[in-house]
C-alpha cells in the first residue's frame, strides 16, 4: 500500500510540476508577444515621425517653386519691357538720322508718338527700375507719381499692378488686394488682369481667408483658361482641396 501511495504522490508531483512549465510558457509567450507589439509601436512612431519631416519638405519646396515662378515672370515683364524701351529709342535713332542734322524751329510740332510705338515713359521706367532694385517704398512713391501725371495711359494698369507687387512684396497685402482689384475692375481684357487675379488669391490665402482665395483661382480659372496664372492657380487649389500636401 505504502508503494501506491508513494507512486500517486510522484504522480501528482509530475502534474503540478508540468502545470508550472505550462504557465512559465504562457508568461513567456505573452511576455515576447509585449514586446513585439511594443517594438510595432515604435517602427510606427518613427514611419510617422518620417511622413511628417517629408510633408514639410515637400511645402517647403512648393514654396521656393513659387517664389522661383514670380521670379521669372517678373524678369520676362522686365525683358518685355526693356525691349520695348529699345526698339523706341532705336526708331528714335533712326528717325533723326533720315530728318539730317540741320537744326529748323518748328512753329506746329507734330504730337508726340503714342501707344507701343512710343514704348514706356520715362517716369514708368524710372519706377520700374525702383521696383526691380527692390527699393518698394521708393517704387510706390514713383508709379503713384507716374499715375498722378498719366491717369488713363497705357500703362496705367501696369502701374496698379506693380504698386500691388511692392506691397505684396513688403507683406502689406490689405493694399496689395486693393491694387491687384483695380487692375481686375478696371483693365479685365488686360494681359496684367490675370496676374492680378492669381496675387488676389494668394494674398487672400496668406490673410487666412480659403473661401475668398477659392473664389478668386475659379474665377482666374474660368476667365483666363489660356493664361500662365491659371496653372498656378490649379496647383493652389490643389492645395486648399488637401492641406496635408
Amino acid at each position: 500500500m505504502r508503494w501506491m501511495q508513494g507512486v500517486i504522490g510522484l504522480g501528482g508531483l509530475l502534474v503540478l510540476l508540468n502545470g508550472c512549465a505550462a504557465n512559465d510558457l504562457l508568461v513567456k509567450r505573452q511576455t515576447e508577444t509585449e514586446t513585439r507589439v511594443e517594438h510595432l509601436f515604435q517602427v510606427a512612431g518613427g514611419v510617422e515621425a518620417r511622413l511628417n519631416e517629408l510633408t514639410a519638405r515637400l511645402a517647403t519646396l512648393e514654396e521656393q517653386d513659387e517664389q522661383r515662378a514670380k521670379l521669372f515672370r517678373e524678369l520676362a515683364e522686365g525683358v518685355r519691357e526693356l525691349k520695348e524701351v529699345n526698339q523706341a529709342l532705336q526708331s528714335k535713332v533712326q528717325t533723326g538720322a533720315v530728318t539730317g542734322t540741320p537744326k529748323v524751329e518748328v512753329v506746329n510740332p507734330e504730337t508726340p508718338l503714342r501707344g507701343k510705338d512710343a514704348g514706356p515713359p520715362a517716369a514708368y521706367l524710372k519706377a520700374f527700375g525702383l521696383y526691380s532694385a527692390n527699393n518698394f517704398a521708393a517704387a510706390i512713391t514713383a508709379f503713384e507719381q507716374f499715375l498722378k501725371e498719366s491717369p488713363a495711359g497705357e500703362y496705367t494698369p501696369n502701374a496698379h499692378y506693380w504698386i500691388g507687387e511692392c506691397h505684396y512684396s513688403i507683406s502689406d497685402l490689405p493694399r496689395a488686394l486693393a491694387s491687384f482689384q483695380k487692375v481686375v475692375d478696371g483693365w479685365p481684357q488686360h494681359p496684367k488682369a490675370a496676374d492680378a487675379l492669381l496675387k488676389i488669391g494668394y494674398s487672400q490665402a496668406a490673410l487666412k481667408q480659403p473661401a475668398k482665395a477659392r473664389a478668386a483661382f475659379e474665377r482666374l480659372i474660368r476667365q483666363y483658361p489660356g493664361s500662365p496664372a491659371t496653372v498656378k492657380a490649379r496647383e493652389r487649389l490643389m492645395i486648399l482641396d488637401n492641406p496635408a500636401l
